[in-house]
């Protein structure tokens, strides 16, 4: 069974047609359980988010700040094992039809087995995979897997990364690259700052993928801010302290649909 990297690139592309940027969520599965993550990442689908990444939670996410990190210790304490994560990514495109990627690190896949873990995500439904810690040059075998199961390969860059290191990792990348705003871990920031923009600008010189900035956005106008340049805002943090700050399960998930639909109107506030 093929994967959902066209449905991916179609759900860009047609945000990019209304002149708005797509609003992409982040959410670990498992969180607060599997039941209640599976809950959370339909609810930001159906408050408004064009797409979702599901995070796979990992003991050591180096990537992630105390926010996240805090969901993932409670997702791997309540036992979250992979067949989870790919029944939340099943579950939640089957009642919404929109792409669900999966955000992982590599050590859970080495681990799995390549082939296994593309095969099952694209049996799934998933569109593709975002894998921050693989490096481009190491990434030849999970390409090979990914393409055959229909799965986009999504790549970080950052602040930091030169125009031959940019051209090396959007060269290998599908479906759109993750821009890093800023150097450091996930979180929300006062400001996303000056860095993405020049970031994207960098970026685009490279590539015809979309470009879409995380790291730091937390409410509608920072959204605003970042879908003027960009061509699609992801959002984490933000949407796992509403489920953290929630005083019980209902709560929490009126607060990341209310959070995805305010959020949807940013980045439609310059179209």
């Amino acid at each position: 069974m093929s994967g959902n990297i066209r449905l991916l690139t179609e759900t860009l592309a047609a945000a990019k047609a209304e002149d708005r940027a797509a609003l992409i969520a982040y959410l670990p599965a498992g969180f607060p359980t599997v039941d209640g993550g599976i809950a959370a990442v339909r609810a930001v689908l159906d408050g408004g988010a064009d797409i979702v990444e599901v995070g796979l939670p990992h003991s050591d996410p180096v990537l992630d700040g105390p926010v996240i990190q805090t969901a993932d210790d409670i997702a791997l304490r309540g036992g979250v094992r992979i067949a989870d994560v790919l029944r939340t990514v099943r579950e939640a495109h089957q009642a919404t039809g929109k792409p669900v990627l999966v955000m992982t690190y590599w050590n859970p896949i080495d681990r799995y087995g390549v082939e296994r873990f593309t095969a099952e995500l694209a049996e799934a439904g998933g569109a593709g995979c975002i894998l921050p810690d693989l490096p481009v040059q190491e990434s030849a075998l999970w390409r090979q897997h990914a393409d055959k199961h229909g799965l986009a390969t999504v790549f970080v860059v950052a602040p930091s990364s030169k125009a031959a290191r940019l051209a090396a990792i959007t060269e290998a990348g599908s479906g759109f690259v993750y821009a890093a705003s800023l150097m450091g871990v996930t979180g929300t920031r006062a400001s996303v700052g000056a860095q993405a923009a020049d970031l994207v600008r960098r970026t685009r010189a490279t590539t015809e993928l979309p470009v879409c900035v995380g790291l730091g956005v937390s409410d509608a106008a920072q959204a605003a801010e970042v879908a003027a340049f960009s061509d699609g805002v992801i959002v984490g943090s933000a949407f796992v302290k509403r489920l953290l700050d929630a005083e019980d399960e209902a709560a929490g998930l009126a607060a990341v649909r209310e959070l995805a639909a305010d959020l949807a109107r940013g980045v439609r506030r310059n179209a």
